[in-house]
């Protein structure tokens, strides 16, 4: 082998070798941005999951809530639903 191929041989080497170190450093870094991101939508769905439940929970509150005043107020709660159908039938005719 010729001292130029051989120059040429160990430039090729030096060349490959930074680009390896350089696919590994990329690699590495990217790596630890996926954790990231995939440690950041765990605690999305997290917060997402608690607030679900926490509606979920209001919701609950209210119907018994509502529930309580109709067993305790039927009439009222009669008359308070055919007024709201009514009013509502009347928006409807107009629109």
């Amino acid at each position: 082998m010729s001292k130029t191929a051989s120059s040429d041989h160990a430039t090729t080497d030096r060349l490959s070798e930074r680009a390896h170190e350089s696919v590994d450093r990329i690699a590495e870094t990217a790596g630890r941005g996926e954790e990231r991101v995939r440690q950041g939508a765990d605690e999305a769905e997290a917060r997402i999951r608690e607030a679900g439940q926490k509606a979920r929970e209001r919701s609950d509150e209210t119907v018994q809530t509502i529930t309580g005043y109709v067993r305790d107020n039927p009439l009222t709660s009669l008359g308070l639903a055919f007024a709201a159908g009514a009013i509502l039938a009347a928006l409807t005719r107009r629109s």
